[in-house]
Parts: C-alpha cells; sequence; structure tokens
C-alpha cells in the first residue's frame, strides 16, 4: 500500500502516462443526493466544468481531486467555487482498532431498499440533500459501493449512516483509494460514540480489501467532526473540492447576514432557505428570532414561523384556548369536553372529573407544555393541578382526557403541509445507569440537537411520571426498557417527533383546512388527539400561531412558508 500517493495528495502535479495506467478517465459516479466527479481522472479542466454544469436541480455535485482547482474555478468564475472545506486522510495501514466495542451501537450493511429511506430521514434532519433511493439500492449492489447503518441495540431503530466509495473497484485507482461520505446521526437518539462506530467500521471494511487510504471532506468550522476524524488518525492532505454555485450551496459561497449564527433552530432554517432564494435577510433580534426579510421593494417581518401575514384577531383567538375552542366548535371541528375552573371554583371541574374518570388541566393562556397536567383522576389532584396552573394564568381550562397519538399537523396558506405524531420523553435503559442518569444524558442530546430548545425536567412532575410507570428515579433498568418520563408529548420538555405526513387520514386534513380557515391564520400548527393517524376519528385540542418548522423535515414546510411570504420566489 502506497504511503504518499502522488495523484491527489498533490492536486497540481501532473500525473505521468505510468501512473494513469490502468484507470478509467472522465469519471462521475452518481450517488443520488448528487454526483462525484473525480477531478484526477479528467486530463482536460474543461471537461470537469462540463461535467459539473450537467448537475441536476435539487442535487449537490462534487468534485473532488482537481488538479489546479484555482485554474478550474477561473474558467467558470460565476459558476464554480472551492468549498470552505478540508480533506482529511486516514492511511489504513496505521489505523489501529478500538480496544472496546462501543456500548449499545451494531454497524451492519444495508440489508433492504426500504433502509435507504431511513437513511434519507436521517439526511433530512440533518440538512443534507436527500438521495434518491433506487440510486442508492442500485449502487450498494456493487461493491463499489458500502452503505452502513448504526443500530441501537436496545431499541433496535436505525441511528446513523455512511457511505463508503472504493476507488479502485469503482474505476481502477492505481493508488488504491477509498473515500468516506455523508456521515450522519440522529442527534437525539443515537447513543454517544455512534459517529465513531460508523467510520471505524468502514475503515476496517477498507483495511480488509488491503486499501491504502480513507479520504472525507468535512466543512471548515465543523469542530465537532474534526476532533474525531484526528482522535482516529486522519490528518490533513492538500486536495480540494469544487461545486456549483447552486441554491443548496448558497451558504458557502454568498456572504451570510450578520446575527445569522445567533438564531435559534426555528428562525434559522426559514433564514437559510430566504438566503438560497436570494432574499435579502436581516436580524433585527437573534434572541426573539426576529428578522427582516426583502425582496425587491417589498419586506416582511417574521418571529419564527410568524410573521406580518398573522393578525392579531388570530394570534388572540388561538392566543386563548377558550376562545378557540368555541371558534372550533362552531366550525364543527370535534373538540374535548372541558370546563372551566378558578381558585376556589372547581365545581364545575369537579363535576367532569367525575363524569368522564380522568382530566387534562392547563392554562387558559400559555404555551410550551407550561403549567398542564395530564391525567387528574381525584379531587385532590384536580385542587393541585388548577392551582399548578393559576401560576401560568388566573383563568384554567379543564378538558376531558380523551387517549390516542398526540398530533400536530401544519397548516400553510389553507393547504396540509406536514403531520407529525409527538410522542412524550422517554429514556431507555442499558441495564448500568439509574434512570436520573439516563434523562440528563437524553436530555443532554435532546439540547444539543435542537439548539437548546428541547430538554427533559428534572422536576416533581418527571418524579412522579417515572413512579406511576413503577420505577423509582435510582432504579437500573434493563437495557431496551423504555420509560415514559413526562406525560405531554411538548418538544421543549424532551418531546419526540414522527413524521406520518403520508398517512394523514383525509378527515383529518380537511378538519385542520377548515379549523385554520376559521382561525383566519396563515400559518399554524394544529394539535389534535387520534387513536390512529390513518382512521377519521379525531378531537382538536389547540392551535398554535407559532409552530417550529424546524420540527417537521423533510416536509417542505419552510419552503411553503417563504412561498407564502414571496410567492415570486417559489421554485418551479
Amino acid at each position: 500500500m502506497a504511503a504518499t500517493p502522488d495523484l491527489t495528495s498533490r492536486s497540481w502535479k501532473e500525473p505521468s502516462e505510468h501512473q494513469l495506467q490502468g484507470m478509467e478517465t472522465d469519471v462521475v459516479l452518481d450517488l443520488g443526493w448528487g454526483r462525484l466527479v473525480f477531478g484526477q481522472t479528467f486530463s482536460d479542466l474543461g471537461g470537469i466544468v462540463d461535467a459539473l454544469r450537467a448537475e441536476e436541480t435539487g442535487r449537490r455535485d462534487i468534485c473532488i481531486y482537481p488538479r489546479d482547482p484555482h485554474v478550474l474555478v477561473g474558467l467558470a468564475p460565476d459558476e464554480l467555487f472551492i468549498d470552505p472545506s478540508y480533506t482529511y486522510r486516514l492511511d489504513l495501514y496505521r489505523y489501529r482498532p478500538r480496544a472496546e466495542l462501543i456500548r449499545d451501537v451494531f454497524v451492519r450493511t444495508v440489508t433492504s431498499e426500504a433502509e435507504m429511506d431511513r437513511i434519507n430521514e436521517i439526511y433530512a434532519i440533518n440538512g443534507m440533500v436527500v438521495g434518491d433511493t433506487a440510486t442508492m439500492w442500485r449502487n450498494h449492489r456493487t461493491r463499489s459501493f458500502t452503505y452502513l447503518v448504526a443500530e441501537d441495540q436496545r431499541t433496535g431503530a436505525i441511528i446513523g449512516t455512511v457511505t463508503g466509495v472504493d476507488h479502485q473497484l469503482a474505476f481502477g485507482d492505481p493508488e488504491g483509494g477509498t473515500s468516506l461520505w455523508c456521515l450522519a446521526v440522529h442527534a437525539q437518539d443515537a447513543p454517544p460514540g455512534t459517529g465513531e462506530a460508523l467510520v471505524r467500521v468502514l475503515a476496517e471494511r477498507y483495511v480488509g480489501r488491503g486499501r491504502a487510504y480513507l479520504d472525507l471532506s468535512v466543512l471548515h468550522d465543523n469542530s465537532g467532526a474534526i476532533q474525531l476524524y484526528r482522535k482516529l488518525g486522519f490528518t490533513r492532505v492538500a486536495a480540494v473540492c469544487v461545486k456549483r454555485k447552486n441554491p443548496i450551496n448558497t451558504p458557502l459561497f454568498a456572504a451570510r447576514p450578520a446575527g445569522l449564527a445567533d438564531l435559534n433552530p426555528y428562525a434559522r432554517i426559514i433564514a437559510d432557505e430566504a438566503v438560497r432564494r436570494g432574499v435579502r435577510v436581516e436580524v433585527t433580534d437573534a434572541e426573539w428570532g426576529e428578522m427582516r426579510l426583502t425582496v425587491g421593494g417589498r419586506t416582511v417581518l417574521t418571529r419564527e414561523s410568524l410573521s406580518e401575514f398573522t393578525s392579531a384577531v388570530a394570534m388572540s383567538r388561538c392566543d386563548d384556548k377558550r376562545v378557540t375552542r368555541r371558534i372550533m366548535e362552531r366550525a364543527g371541528v370535534r373538540v374535548a369536553r372541558g370546563a372551566l375552573a378558578g381558585e376556589g371554583e372547581l365545581q364545575e371541574a369537579a363535576a367532569l372529573l367525575r363524569e368522564v374518570g380522568a382530566v387534562v388541566v392547563k392554562p387558559a393562556r400559555g404555551e410550551q407544555g407550561r403549567g398542564i397536567t395530564v391525567g387528574v383522576k381525584d379531587t385532590a389532584g384536580l385542587e393541585r393541578a388548577v392551582a399548578h396552573a393559576l401560576h401560568f394564568c388566573p383563568d384554567v381550562l379543564v378538558e376531558e382526557l380523551v387517549e390516542g397519538d398526540d398530533l400536530r399537523v401544519i397548516v400553510i396558506d389553507r393547504e396540509v403541509v406536514a403531520a407529525a405524531v409527538r410522542r412524550p420523553a422517554e429514556v431507555v435503559g442499558d441495564g448500568r445507569r439509574p434512570v436520573t442518569e439516563l434523562i440528563r444524558s437524553t436530555s443532554r442530546r435532546r439540547e444539543r440537537a435542537t439548539g437548546g430548545e428541547s430538554r427533559i425536567p428534572l422536576d416533581d412532575t418527571t418524579t412522579d411520571v417515572v413512579a406511576e410507570a413503577g420505577w423509582s428515579m435510582d432504579d437500573v433498568p434493563p437495557s431496551g426498557e423504555r420509560i415514559q418520563v413526562r406525560k405531554t408529548a411538548n418538544l421543549h420538555t424532551g418531546g419526540t417527533i414522527v413524521d406520518v405526513t403520508d398517512r394523514l387520514h383525509p378527515e383529518i386534513a380537511e378538519a385542520s383546512v377548515r379549523a385554520a380557515a376559521a382561525l383566519g391564520i396563515p400559518v399554524t400548527g394544529l394539535d389534535f388527539l387520534v387513536p390512529a393517524v390513518d382512521g377519521p376519528d379525531y378531537v382538536f385540542i389547540e392551535a398554535n400561531e407559532r409552530p417550529g418548522l424546524a420540527n417537521h423535515e423533510p416536509q417542505p414546510v419552510v419552503e411553503r412558508f417563504v412561498d407564502l411570504l414571496f410567492p415570486e420566489t417559489r421554485r418551479p
């Protein structure tokens, strides 16, 4: 195995005919999300320009190992740019396996085309370009490509992926090189070390084939990934990547608006989409998530998914849950049975409790799950729950507890764009740590994945829910044991979300559109309780005038929001 290859480690050096012997020329490989253009296989830089110009809409092509990349960009400066990334290389003869296995993670080869869909879900969660599953599966059935997934051994869920390309098999690379692409993990669900496990297994596969090195490209500011690669023995090489100036790549070659990095994930995802479309973005209050978006002479002020298009009247209808209920009833949207309560005023609520057996107590005005108690079953509990809700609002609403999944439906401009089931926070036992530590570690992962927006509180409510499940906070649950630690599915208290858009029953979709129209609101997140998302039954719970769009990828929620604000920028 060559320790110091010449073709790719010194991109400006013209290879000899002997070095190129046996290697295919003008090599372009389609990975489904875009094509890899291997620059060292092109004798003419003009051929690389032509290859990159053939990039399809919505894809991200990458030219790796071009000779004289500055000259290449100079041939089409309005179309091409040098990617602000580093190329790292692991000389495989130097690789040393890890002494012990990474706990709870099992890395294996993809076994079905259906698993490619799960890979795409992980890509979308990480803001990456999703791929064509048929192309990915076709690639995987050859030895030139390797698609690996990581399984959480506690749950069996796929929580990470990586793709490898064997250059020697793909185009007769005389250097015996390989490359790593699309390393991605589910930041909230993946056990610690998942990314390392994926990289190690891929490297070991190529060590077994006798390959010389494993290369990868990583953005210059991705400090976490760079730290991992260095830990595994990767070192920088001089190779660079060249890409086209397309809408997807805009953040990589265009100046970023001041304050963009300070926005929370819910505002940042909108800003990124606006920048990709050429919309001018001015961050007016990063902490508040407020931005001024401008196209031509027209400006719209937004706060995350709330814009000037939402009237004060529509906001007030969503803000007061009592008003929302009345509007829904008049619109023919089914609501849960309810009663009002206040300090010393429990007669109506107590009567409802006796009749239905269990209720939910919530502030009449509020958001993010604050002050809500779910599953109240006796008068003493009702008194405590009402007292707790009164800390957040002087008016309290008591509703019948309806069993079912917590469904959030996003309606934008009178159209259902996404639907997702929200599940309360839970932890998964590993047979080693107590419930308290499992909650802390799960909460830290959720917090990192959401920019601090989601965390699981360690409070009396969490302790009570754990106790109701039959555990104490100091118990050590066995590996794979799932324990619900909150009753509300709110993302701000650690809840998770699963996309069900394709399964949503038409009757629930129609009720969602009718509800949004009755509220007179252009963008809303509507909450329902449903026995099954693919069935017609539902009960409306509440409407949110500022739904978090970042929670609903890969559905095109952000695209539809910007379409609403600036229809002239809509993509064909």
